[in-house]
Formats: structure tokens, sequence, C-alpha cells
């Protein structure tokens, strides 16, 4: 770099290099950093808060109440703008760097895009030790912010303004490259962000980032297309890869032409909506019947944009152990799992390649009957499921059954920890991108409200609504405050079982008695949500059952803003039908004779 340079702060140089990227989204030029999140402290306000403010028409910075939540919404907004925008949070040092920890393994374990900016320490070690500093007394360079280091795709602390040149544009490959994909971390000491330092002109000119399109290897390619020809029963797993690359339209012609089912896991659900024509619905521990069965009966399994985690191959036992697996994915970590035939690519372009050299006549005529009647069955089941119990508190799949009614076309629904992502997996008829978010790889409890806020950021146009059980919300209720301060309309369903239900049921399940888990039925009183809601700003409501729920979201949708409906479930229901084994260690040694039954059990299903 040569030539005019300009005199800037560390931290002016950082947000004016941010503000200056850009990405292509519907054939149209935007910003590739929609904006900051900030809650300032003594180890940024002075260095990024000052840059940021006179930024503020190029960068928006916004408020938020809690750090890790902040990191949430921004993750949600990536996520849903299918990583094809994305945002920054900055904080103070100490537990405000910290607490977006949580937040970076989050991301980390999505593949989604957030550029974290911790305030650090006084490089300059001048006043060591400063509020909030951790000492290491064996280690001086240590600080908090090391935590980020396993959780980062891309981690460095600046010491010196002009480390910045090197390091920025590093941090930019990994936020936009489809297979590094994740949370990158540069750690701001705090006496480095006012200092200044004449920059080079150049390093602020524009830049246009298109995202990329790994193509795959053509030997590989060529063995795929034989064994998807060779294949009698082939099954497709769509994962969120097939959202990303914006695949979706190219998998249901490729499988539709092919008669090849389409299994969901939870990232990919709604890719393809549920009633096309080769949707079988969910796969796993928290899968449909249908898809569960052709998993176990395919001969060969096309992953597309999936990490193959646990819940999605309940625990590496549901495929067909002859099946041939053959996976799609940019990550070449991913890409080998199951013992893969890799193809490093994007999934659009890859599909569009298979597309040439497989056959239409792919599939048995048995097999592609079999996709008609598994989802017809599974429709039955699913209205069986949603359908209101005649005495007693509903669970949360007849909340959900409420939820389909209301819901449009426009309206996402919003998810992350507890009994109802299974609930949602297995039962909610997604109506196709877009409509259905959910964060079940970290599985994050208190993720939901935030999320809902960075979604309605990301496409204002939909109708955002948040489920979330009362643990989740007792975590991370702060940012409804935040919703209602930036005049947000979100609506949030919070179901309130009396404590953790989905833990109670695991902990039964595997012979243990009821214990710390659900509170005592005598307890003194319950926490009264909707006061609480209310407080924050929200208009909230308690109604005592589904019909009032019912009338609680239409009145919603009429009124906007931010509102909040509480109702009380069963801790105890869950949807029986569908499932699959999930690997969860029972105690080997144990004076409950329940323990002991579960053990026996335990041991008869798990493999070597």
């Amino acid at each position: 770099m040569s030539g005019m340079t300009t005199r800037l702060t560390t931290a002016q140089a950082l947000v004016r290099y941010l503000a200056a990227q850009h990405t292509q989204v519907d054939g149209e030029r935007v910003p590739l950093f929609a904006g900051c999140w900030a809650i300032f402290g003594h180890g940024n306000v002075t260095g990024m808060g000052e840059a940021l403010q006179h930024q503020q028409s190029r960068l928006p910075t916004f408020r938020a109440h809690n750090e890790q939540a902040m990191a949430h919404a921004a993750i949600a907004y990536a996520k849903a703008s299918q990583r094809r925008r994305m945002m920054a949070c900055t904080t103070s040092i100490g537990p405000g760097a910290t607490n977006m920890v949580t937040a970076a393994a989050l991301a980390h374990v999505n593949r989604l895009p957030v550029l974290l900016l911790p305030g650090d320490v006084f490089a300059s070690r001048r006043p060591d030790p400063v509020l909030q500093q951790v000492e290491d007394f064996n280690d001086a360079t240590v600080s908090a912010n090391d935590c980020f280091r396993p959780v980062s795709r891309y981690f460095d602390r600046i010491m010196r303004p002009e480390q910045l040149l090197d390091s920025l544009p590093r941090a930019l490959s990994v936020l936009t490259d489809a297979a590094d994909c994740g949370p990158v971390t540069l750690c701001l000491p705090q006496d480095v962000q006012p200092e200044a330092f004449d920059w080079p002109e150049s390093f602020f000119e524009p830049v246009l980032h298109v995202p990329a399109r790994p193509r795959a290897d053509r030997q590989r390619l060529a063995r795929a297309a034989e064994w998807l020809n060779e294949a009698e029963r082939p099954l497709v797993v769509s994962g969120g890869g097939v959202l990303y690359s914006g695949a979706e339209k190219r998998l249901g012609r490729f499988t539709e032409r092919r008669g090849i089912p389409v299994a969901e896991t939870q990232a990919g659900k709604g890719a393809l909506p549920w009633g096309h024509a080769t949707n079988v619905g969910a796969l796993g521990v928290t899968g449909s019947e249908g898809a569960n069965a052709m998993a176990a009966e395919a001969d060969v399994v096309l992953a597309i944009g999936t990490r193959l985690q646990d819940f999605s191959t309940a625990s590496n036992t549901l495929f067909n152990p002859n099946a041939r697996v053959i996976a799609i994915n940019p990550c070449r970590h991913d890409a080998i799992k199951a013992g893969a035939l890799a193809l490093s690519g994007d999934a659009d372009e890859t599909l569009a390649e298979l597309e040439d050299l497989v056959s239409t006549d792919t599939a048995v005529p048995e097999w592609r009957e079999r996709v008609a009647s598994a989802r017809d069955d599974w429709d039955r089941t699913i209205t069986a499921a949603f359908t209101a119990p005649a005495s007693g508190l509903p669970g949360d799949a007849h909340v959900l059954g409420v939820l389909d009614g209301f819901a449009s076309d426009a309206t996402t629904v919003v998810c992350a920890a507890g009994g109802l992502p299974g609930e949602l997996h297995k039962l909610w008829r997604a109506s196709g991108p877009g409509s259905y978010h959910l964060e079940y790889g970290y599985s994050c409890m208190g993720y939901e409200i935030a999320a809902g806020i960075g979604i309605k950021l990301a496409d204002p146009a939909r109708e955002v609504v948040v489920t979330v059980g009362d643990g989740s919300y007792l975590m991370m209720n702060s940012e409804l405050a935040t919703a209602v301060a930036m005049g947000l309309d979100l609506t949030v369903v919070l179901l309130d079982n009396g404590g953790f239900g989905c833990i109670e049921r695991l902990q039964t399940s595997c012979g243990g008695d009821s214990f710390n888990n659900l509170f005592p039925a005598d307890r003194p009183s319950r926490v009264d949500f909707a006061a609480h809601a209310a407080a924050l700003g929200a208009q909230a409501v308690h109604v005592p059952d589904l019909e009032g729920l019912a009338a609680a979201l239409d009145a919603a949708r009429e009124r906007g803003g931010v509102n909040v409906i509480v109702i009380d479930t069963d801790p105890l229901h869950a949807t029986a039908e569908g499932g699959a084994w999930w690997d969860v260690p029972v105690a080997e040694v144990s004076d409950s004779a329940t323990v002991r039954d579960a053990l026996g059990a335990y041991h008869k299903v798990r493999k070597p």
C-alpha cells in the first residue's frame, strides 16, 4: 500500500474499514456489515465508542442490555441473511468481554459469521493491573480474552495500530469463506484503540465480497454419480448448507426428477416446504418415522451441507451400515464424516454438476412411492399430536398446533433449547426458506429472544414468533427491553412448565428420580412472567388455555409492537411418535434399581 495517508485512531480505522466492505444480495450491492452492537465500558467507550459515534450513517450502532444476547442477535442476523451479511459486537474488558464467549461457541458450532471486538488490558502495561484485569502469575501475555481462542475461527490481539493492515483482511477472508466461516475475535487493548497512526487511503477503498462457489473434484463427482446411478434406495439429507448456498430450488428439482426422498436436519428444515413431493420430514433423534425408516434402508445417502451430528444420525446408528455416503460440503472437516466420499464444494454448484451426470431413473418405483405415503402418514401424526387434550394442561405440541393455525407463509418461528426444538423439528410444517429458525448446534438457552431481534433486523417484512420455555426465558430476557426500545414487532410465546421439563424427562427416562429440575408443586409462588415482561415494556398477557392463546396471537398481530403471551404447560408431555435412539450414558454403578434397569437397556442398544 502506498500513496496518500490519513491519520486516524486504531478504532476509527477499524470502523472505516468495516464500513467499506460490501456484498451482493439479489443482485444489489449492500453493506456487508449491517451494524455494530455495543455495550460500552471503560475498555472501549473512548476508543470504539468515539469511532462509532461519527460513523452512524455508514455503520449503525445498536445498544443492548447483555453482551451474550447482543452477540446472539448478531449471529441470528447472519443466519437469517444466509451468511451474506453480518454484524460486529464491541464490549469492554473483563465480564463484558467474557459474556460473549458462549455466543462465540454458538457461532463456531453453527458455522455462522460474527465479528467480536472485545476490549482488552493495556498493551503498554503502564497501569497494570487495571480494573477487571485477569492476572496470570506465570504468563504476562494472558488476558481474559484468551477464552475466545478455542471458540474462534480466527483470533488476534491488536498490540499495534498497524497490525490491522494485516489482521482485518484475514478476518474478512474467514468471515466470508464458505468452509472456514465462523466467529472472528479481534481483541483491542484499551490504550491501542485511541492510538493514532497514518493509514494508507487505499486501505479504505470499497471492497465487494461475492461469495465464492468452490467446485468439487471431477473424479469424485464421477464416482458419486456412479453410486447414485447404481442406487435403488437413495436418500438426501438436507442440512443448513443448502440454505446458505441458495440451493433449495435446485435441490427440489434434482430430487423430484429422480424420485429421491429428502430428510431434514434442524438447520436444513425449510429448504423444501413440507408439501414438496420429495420431503419426508425430520431426520434423527427428533425425526419422523418415515424419514428414519428410509434412512435405515437407504443404499446411498447424499448428505448436503450438514455436520452429521449426533441428533441427525441417532448417535451414528441411524443409517444403513452398508450404505454408501456422499457428502457435499465446502468444509473438508464436515465432508469426510461418516466415511463419506467427500465432494468439497458449494451445494448449488455441485448439484448442478450432478444433474448432468445422474440419471432421472435413479430410485426404484417402490422407493418413489414410499415418499408420498411416508409424508401422508406423518401428516396424520402431526394433526393428531396438535389435537388439544380433553383435560389438563396442554403440552408443547398442543401449543404448536395453535401456532400452526396462526402462522402464515411470512411467519418465522424461532427456538433454541429444551423440549420445544424436538417438537418443532418433528411437527412443524415449514412453508419454505426463512420460515424456520432453530439454533440446535449449540442448543443455547437464552438465544431465542435476542435471535428474534436479529431476524427482524435482517428481514423486517417477516412476522417473527419466538417460542421459549420458562427456564430459557429466566436465563436471558433482557433483550425484550431492547426490542421495545427499537420499536420492533416481535411476538414471544412463553411456555411455563415450572422448570426444566425437557431434562426432567431425560433424567427419568434414564432411570433417575425426579431431582433438581422442576420447582416443587407446592412452592410459595410462581413467577409472574406476564408482569415481568410488562415491566420490561412489552405488552404481556397470561392466557388460561389454548383458546386464549389463539385469541392473544390474533390480538398481538393486530396490535403490533413487542408482545409476550404466557401459557402454562405440562412438563411431562412429549410426542411419542417418531424419533430415534440418542446415546446418553447411564451410571454403571447405582443404588437405584431403576438406574440399573436403564443401564441394561442402554447396553442392549449401544453399539461398540
